[in-house]
């Protein structure tokens, strides 16, 4: 243990909820604090202890990330009506993944792990689709309503200095429902920035896709404002690195990318990021095998799990049974915040043993050692799946 690889500064440990809680314990115990002497200022985000302390928890969290600049995170649950039964809830809490991503007003990039002997569905996809999702408004800040009677429903706004504008939205004939949502001008250009800056790191082309000809204000400014970014600050950039820039209606964009070989970032809005990931993961093999970092305009950088806490899995184990749940994108959020951590503090040792286990990582599922989600993926198709144990135990005796 004395050889275990030191750190210099924590991280931040933002721990989470159902299977992918269990599976966080895991891979510490197995993984990383084996050879790792694992500092982190741990925070727990759990839905109960959200609800006990009425959210600060997460909030807390957020700010220690900025604090400490590399933050990793578990999946966690975003409250919902059945959630507030099942869980006993005081209050219906926002999604953490919106509060923390308001807080550190970030992009959200998220790239699916490629694996040779895991084929995408889409058979003329070579090369990852990268998703660049905007992490600040939309729905994930909305104010919304439910209507009981007829009535008018209006946006209004009132400047500072008490002038006042006014927009029908409704002229409500029955009971319905209303939602207002909004984004800043100064977000949705570091958005942009964020993403000409990882497009020009990784050398791929830049695709931009919303509805302006419906959205002519809302998402007529985000195409604007993406445009003025990068003329005025990238174009130049861009162009002698050999990478292209163009925007699209987002229907023409999902239209074109499916067509596509890949190999460029997706820059999309919050809610559609939200959903386009989920699909590219799922299309590339699995929601399981898609990292996900949330890079914010002052250096921030946040881990986490794509995908959700994989709820019917984690009421099979409170069963007693071992789930073939697969853990590989936890452990890239672990990898990745490690490798972040290792770069910001200069510690080659601990970079290195980022690279490792995922190399691992890789290696055990490429030798037909997988979990069952990839089983039927894979070509050639393994004979048997590995439950999460089993193939957290493959990767571990690789390690050494």
């Amino acid at each position: 243990m004395s050889n275990r690889i030191k750190m210099k500064t924590p991280l931040v440990e933002m721990d989470g909820d159902e299977m992918t809680r269990v599976l966080w314990t895991l891979i510490k115990e197995k993984l990383i604090v084996p050879f790792v002497n694992l500092k982190t200022e741990y925070y727990d985000l759990s839905l109960e202890n959200r609800d006990a302390t009425d959210d600060q928890v997460t909030i807390d969290s957020a700010m220690a990330a900025k604090r400490l600049g590399v933050a990793v995170k578990c999946a966690t649950i975003t409250s919902n009506a059945a959630r507030k039964v099942e869980y006993n809830l005081k209050h219906l809490h926002p999604s953490p993944n919106a509060t923390i991503r308001a807080i550190l007003d970030g992009t959200v990039f998220r790239k699916p792990i490629i694996i040779a002997c895991i084929k995408p569905t889409i058979s003329s996809w070579k090369f990852p689709i990268v998703i660049g999702r905007h992490a600040y408004g939309d729905i994930y800040k909305n104010a919304e309503m439910k209507i009981d009677a007829p009535g008018k429903v209006e946006l209004v706004y009132t400047s500072d200095d008490g002038q006042e504008k006014r927009v029908l939205v409704a002229d409500m004939k029955g009971p319905g429902i209303v939602q207002g949502v909004h984004n800043i001008d100064e977000s949705i250009r570091n958005f942009a920035r964020a993403c000409f800056v990882y497009a020009l790191n990784e050398k791929i082309d830049v695709w931009f896709g919303a509805k302006d000809t419906i959205s002519k204000t809302y998402d007529g400014r985000f195409k604007e404002l993406f445009q003025q970014v990068y003329e005025s600050e990238f174009k130049e950039k861009c162009e002698k690195a050999g990478i292209k820039y163009f925007y699209t209606l987002i229907d023409d964009a999902v239209a074109r990318m499916i067509k596509s070989e890949g190999g460029f970032l997706w820059a999309c809005k919050n809610y559609d990021g939200d959903v386009m990931s989920d699909m590219i993961a799922s299309a590339s093999g699995s929601l399981a095998m898609m990292t996900s970092v949330l890079v914010s305009p002052d250096g921030v950088y946040e881990y986490e799990a794509a995908h959700g806490t994989v709820q019917q899995h984690y009421y099979r184990w409170k069963k007693g049974e071992k789930t073939s749940t697969n853990p590989a994108a936890l452990i890239f959020t672990w990898t990745g915040a490690l490798r972040k951590r290792a770069e910001i503090d200069n510690l080659p040792d601990l970079k290195d043993f980022a690279e490792r286990l995922e190399k691992a990582t890789l290696k055990t599922i490429g030798n037909g050692e997988m979990t069952g989600d990839l089983v039927k993926l894979s070509v050639p198709s393994p004979k048997k799946s590995l439950n999460s144990w089993e193939f957290i135990d493959a990767i571990a005796g690789r390690m050494y």
